[in-house]
């Protein structure tokens, strides 16, 4: 499955919204520096629908706020 999911690093809080079923808009304390914000968001939904970590991707928008997140499992 795939969710689109707006990013925003560096916020003062980690926190999922949820827009619709597919559309997310991830918050995470993490900065945008060396993939650290893709991983705190990876963990972030990984938190919200209560799976594990490894099965959260990033495949798409790495270095955009706007990225395709691939759930596995």
């Amino acid at each position: 499955m795939r969710v689109f999911i707006r990013a925003k690093a560096r916020a003062k809080i980690n926190e999922v919204e949820k827009i619709d079923s597919t559309h997310f808009r991830v918050f995470v304390k993490e900065p945008a520096i060396g993939g650290r914000a893709n991983k705190a968001i990876e963990r972030a939904v990984a938190e919200y629908l209560d799976i594990a970590p490894s099965c959260v991707c990033v495949i798409s928008g790495h270095t955009s706020k706007q990225k395709v997140v691939e759930i596995l499992g």
